[in-house]
């Protein structure tokens, strides 16, 4: 498959994967190359996160501890990183990757790498109608465009996102520029905001996305709820199969390896270990994702 569309300059596409719900324990990152170099210069490495890793987290991508014991830290490979990636294109699928690569920045005191972040499922919810509202999801979308890859792993699933990428383009007969442009406006321009439904923001970044928070958070949960509406959430009380992130609070986050786990968060793992895409996410990390800022 070509990698270039006329009038574009190309472009990268990441992914990580993550040993615990922390986003910055980054312990696999893949970056695949679609500028058109011959042979394309993909790269791939598992990363030591100094961190433990959560049970839930290796059954999704089959990565331990033992796996990444002389693996480099992220330290190590972020100038290798910052000179692949700066002012460049560059493609990921949903929210989780970009903030988890600029949380292991701040978790390291490194300056954040500027680039152009393209969202390619943001892409998808306005090239395919199908997928404007749900199943967006990487796997469900390179099913739907023919896209054979191994899920889970870091290089294969940003091959995935850049292939979904390089379809778009051609779909919407638009170039890298033009796409940029598209992702920043409403999905259906038309839709004027008082026909928008109030409690789940369609062009929030996490829209599609049905939320349950569980433990002790720092601030109210009414307001948690309502930053979640705002960037698209639908807010359940209850783990469920449609459930696809578990907020947890911080202070209950940190025992998350251990044996005191809510009720939802038991009810998330037993849904995870059955193949449900479900995010387990801390609040921190969760106030993170939205550029959240509290009062005071």
């Amino acid at each position: 498959m070509s990698t270039k569309v006329d009038g574009d300059p190309g472009f990268l596409a990441l992914d990580l994967e993550t040993a615990n719900p922390s986003i910055d324990s980054i312990c696999q990152i893949g970056i695949a190359d679609f500028t058109a170099k011959t042979p394309p210069d993909h790269w791939v490495s598992l990363l030591n996160p100094e961190d433990y890793f959560h049970g839930v987290n290796v059954s999704i991508h089959g990565i331990t501890e033992t796996n990444v014991r002389n693996s480099p830290v992220f330290p190590t490979v972020y100038d290798y990183l910052r000179t692949r990636l700066e002012n460049k294109f560059v493609v990921h699928h949903t929210y989780f990757d970009r903030s988890a690569l600029n949380a292991a920045c701040q978790k390291y005191g490194l300056a954040e790498i500027h680039c152009t972040w393209l969202d390619s499922a943001k892409i998808v919810r306005r090239v395919w109608p199908e997928f404007s509202r749900r199943g967006y999801g990487l796997k469900s979308v390179a099913e739907k465009l023919n896209i054979q890859f191994d899920h889970h792993n870091a290089l294969e699933d940003a091959r995935a996102a850049g292939e979904i990428t390089i379809q778009a383009m051609k779909t919407a007969r638009m170039n890298l520029y033009a796409l940029q442009a598209r992702i920043k406006q409403p999905i259906d321009p038309d839709v004027t905001s008082s026909r928008i439904h109030v409690d789940a923001n369609p062009d929030g970044p996490l829209f599609g996305e049905e939320m349950v928070f569980t433990g002790s958070l720092s601030i109210p949960r009414r307001e948690a709820a309502r930053i979640a509406a705002q960037a698209g959430c639908n807010v359940s009380a209850s783990v469920r199969r449609t459930t696809t992130i578990v907020v947890v609070g911080d202070q209950d986050i940190k025992r998350l390896h251990g044996h005191e786990k809510s009720a939802k968060h038991r009810k998330a793992q037993e849904l995870i270990t059955e193949g449900y895409p479900i995010r387990l996410l801390g609040e921190s990390d969760f106030l993170r994702v939205l550029n959240y800022k509290k009062n005071g």
